[in-house]
């Protein structure tokens, strides 16, 4: 019973998370199939952690402080995060773009680093966003160096997020052949359109493609053709080399 509970509030936060801003007892109760009085009983112990928060005026539920407090201890304690604060920062200097850090999480990557573009042009911090797997250089980093992780997103479908997302498991697998055999990957516009990545992997002590960090702007910037700016790629590349011998990975 009390893992159900368990399950049911983790079920919650993840409702709270992937939807509007502000959700009700009726709302989540449809949406998770759970009775009203079930959902408010697991609501008022979450409000009572600090998990959720309810809304004065409307009633409705949001996520609460202790989330994000909960959040910065685990990039504190995180040690691909940890060592990667300077390199990033180098990066982000050399490369005159924003620099993005990601690990394997569920099905997509986290981002657990981000150092915004060194200008003075508004960005948003991306620390905690979830990027999809197949469509993104950071996880094409990742999926070449983990064929378990590989088949799980190739069995759970690739998603068209824009036209030039790869779609077919035979597209993919041809992608990350090339990304293990050059040690790093780019994409263009397969996740978000006008924009563009190039990320290389970050192997640990065991060998494993623990996480990846690339380099990330409009197409402009990014691109020379169809093809990554060279001098990116080597920068990327020396980067995750840096990391990864920090975490006594010898991949490389």
């Amino acid at each position: 019973m009390a893992i159900q509970s368990i399950e049911r509030a983790a079920a919650i936060l993840r409702a709270l998370a992937g939807g509007p801003r502000r959700l009700g007892v009726s709302e989540l109760s449809e949406r998770l199939g759970l009775a009203k009085g079930t959902v408010h009983g697991l609501l008022r112990a979450l409000q009572d952690e600090g998990f959720v928060e309810q809304d004065a005026e409307s009633g409705k539920y949001q996520l609460g402080g202790s989330l994000l407090q909960l959040g910065n201890i685990y990039l504190d304690v995180n040690e691909l995060r940890g060592r990667s604060l300077a390199w990033s920062d180098n990066l982000a200097i050399r490369t005159g773009e924003a620099v993005r850090v990601g690990t394997p999480h569920a099905d997509g990557v986290l981002v657990i680093h981000h150092v915004f573009r060194p200008d003075n042009t508004l960005q948003i911090l991306e620390v905690g966003a979830h990027l999809p797997l197949h469509a993104t250089a950071l996880g094409k980093a990742l999926l070449a160096f983990d064929e378990d992780l590989q088949r799980e997103v190739v069995d759970a479908g690739l998603p068209k997020l824009t036209q030039a997302t790869i779609t077919a498991p035979s597209a993919l697998a041809r992608a990350l052949a090339s990304v293990r055999s050059s040690g790093w990957a780019g994409e263009q516009e397969e996740a978000v359109i006008g924009e563009a990545s190039v990320a290389a992997p970050i192997f640990d002590r065991r060998g494993v493609a623990a996480g990846a960090i690339g380099v990330v702007g409009p197409v402009e910037r990014i691109s020379k053709g169809r093809s990554p700016q060279p001098e990116l790629v080597t920068h990327v590349r020396d980067a995750a080399r840096a990391i990864s011998r920090d975490l006594g990975g010898g991949r490389y």
